[in-house]
């Protein structure tokens, strides 16, 4: 009970830099370029200044924005794939592309200097360094 508990507690710790999930297709302005998502048939392209980058199957676009303080241009964001979620990484070009490696539906997402934190319907995740790790309970408090 303690670390539901305290689970509960770090994720209110969250509320303040949650990014809300968007499903524009773009243009969204990025360091790297012009961010588009389009889409072709059953999948979806994405295209930096017109280049595809990526490709990625989905129902519907769902995805999170991490909002640089320049500009206000998107610096990451975290795409919903029907494979699992999907970080881009738009600080570098051409754009980081990670694959998370597990198939689950991303609630909320957090953005933490390097890492992300996401909320799923099979609990609290963090990515880093290329890493998927399942949150048992935290004090770490996010900003």
């Amino acid at each position: 009970m303690r670390r539901i508990f305290l689970a509960a507690l770090a994720a209110t710790s969250f509320v303040t830099c949650v990014h809300a999930q968007s499903n524009a297709s773009g243009p969204l302005f990025t360091p790297a370029g012009k961010l588009q998502f389009v889409r072709v048939d059953r999948n979806f392209e994405g295209t930096l200044d017109e280049e595809i980058f990526d490709r990625f199957s989905a129902s519907t676009l769902t995805h999170f924005d991490d909002v640089g303080n320049a500009n206000d241009s998107v610096t990451r964001t975290l795409v919903q794939t029907d494979s699992g979620p999907v970080l881009y990484d738009f600080r570098q070009h051409p754009p980081l592309v990670q694959r998370l490696g597990k198939r689950m539906t991303v609630k909320r997402v957090f953005w933490q200097g390097d890492e992300v934190v996401m909320q799923s319907s099979q609990g609290w995740f963090r990515f880093k360094g290329g890493a998927l790790t399942k949150l048992q309970s935290s004090t770490t408090t996010y900003h």
